[in-house]
């Protein structure tokens, strides 16, 4: 008897989570990439919830689901997801970046930090990861998430009002390389990182990307890097998507200038509005660029444009009969002029389901030619 139990103790593994590092769904099962869009808070209704309600779409899902909960909730998948940076406990086995040009407070207080007018790219994402494999979520939410040293998930009170959207990508070990060449590029704010030594040498760009911000502070330094690449990440199981980064140096609007005509496809995109310097619907070059004003995703309520802090882009045509569907792109850059100069990037996927989700919720758009038509 006290053999087996010795066995059983040596057999319980160390590190506490035995657990895949991935993106998860509201049930908890991991999964290889989801989106989220959080709905901003609805005119004229009042709920305990308003505002932190979502929409969720993962592989082999049929369109968009109500999420379970709120993106508050730590059993919801984005609370699942991210939550797995704080339940590793003192796990030294683990990389992980967060980044955000509205990084939340290192000190646990009131104040919160913008660094909107920063020289550092206009970015927000989380990577987290293994040996084996991690996840990286693009989003679009200020001051978002917490510090790992805050101990526990949670949703910022910042990020309520306004619609936002998520993409997760879970990937194996191998693409961490890359999605960090992509970081050099985009320049982010890193508020809070650690790349432990048995990583390192795995993915020296993450660790980059790392010693960097702890060289300088929260401002990732320019470096001298190309101003802008393209490349193609496939998930842990096979889906192809295309990440987009640019650095300030590209100077032009990533949608129109780039991703329209390397996608060879017409684009209507979500952006924020609410700022200065906004860039007018644009038909030159070929290509039609066309600023969403209204949207209404999974049937539930319509909103403006100026409720929704989401940046993301959808072909309005699939891309011809027995295709994959059209393309979508979730990312963290406006189309503004400000940040023509800055970096920042998006996820681009081609999938009939993923396409059809994002088309619907488009309802009108801006003309070239001034005025709203239907998209």
């Amino acid at each position: 008897m006290l053999l087996v139990i010795s066995l059983m103790i040596f057999c319980v593994p160390l590190g506490g989570n035995t657990s895949p590092i991935s993106c998860y769904n509201d049930q908890g099962d991991a999964v290889d990439w989801f989106y989220i869009y959080k709905l901003p808070k609805e005119h004229g209704r009042k709920s305990p919830q308003q505002g932190e309600t979502y929409l969720l779409l993962e592989k082999g899902s049929e369109g968009w689901t109500n999420g379970t909960g709120t993106v508050n909730d730590t059993a919801g998948a984005l609370g699942r997801t991210v939550g797995q940076l704080y339940s590793q406990g003192k796990n030294t086995e683990i990389a992980y970046i967060l980044y955000n040009d509205q990084r939340p407070p290192v000190d646990f207080g009131d104040r919160w930090a913008d660094d909107s007018g920063s020289r550092g790219g206009h970015t927000k994402g989380v990577v987290l990861l293994d040996k084996n494999q991690g996840f990286w979520l693009v989003h679009s939410t200020p001051n978002f998430p917490p510090v790992r040293q805050a101990g526990r998930y949670y949703y910022p009170s910042t990020g309520v009002t306004n619609g936002q959207n998520f993409i997760c990508v879970t990937y194996p070990l191998d693409r961490f390389q890359t999605i960090g060449e992509q970081l050099q590029i985009n320049q982010p704010n890193v508020y809070d990182c650690n790349v432990p030594e048995s990583l390192a040498s795995l993915v020296p760009t993450l660790a980059t990307v790392c010693e960097k911000k702890h060289q300088s502070g929260h401002i990732f330094p320019r470096i001298k890097t190309v101003s802008n690449r393209s490349v193609t990440l496939t998930s842990k199981d096979g889906t192809d998507f295309i990440s987009f980064a640019k650095g300030a140096s590209f100077n032009n609007d990533l949608y129109h200038s780039w991703v329209a005509p390397t996608l060879q496809s017409n684009l209507l995109v979500q952006f924020w509005v609410r700022s200065t310097g906004i860039l007018p619907s644009d038909c030159s070059l070929g290509w039609k660029v066309l600023d969403i004003t209204l949207i209404n995703p999974g049937q539930t309520f319509t909103f403006k444009a100026s409720q929704d802090h989401s940046k993301w882009a959808v072909s309005p045509e699939a891309a011809g009969s027995g295709s994959r569907g059209g393309w979508v792109c979730v990312g963290d850059i406006n189309r503004n002029k400000a940040e023509e100069k800055r970096g920042g990037g998006t996820v681009c996927l081609q999938d009939t389901v993923v396409w059809k989700a994002y088309r619907t919720a488009a309802l009108e758009c801006e003309a070239c030619t001034g005025g709203t038509i239907q998209c």
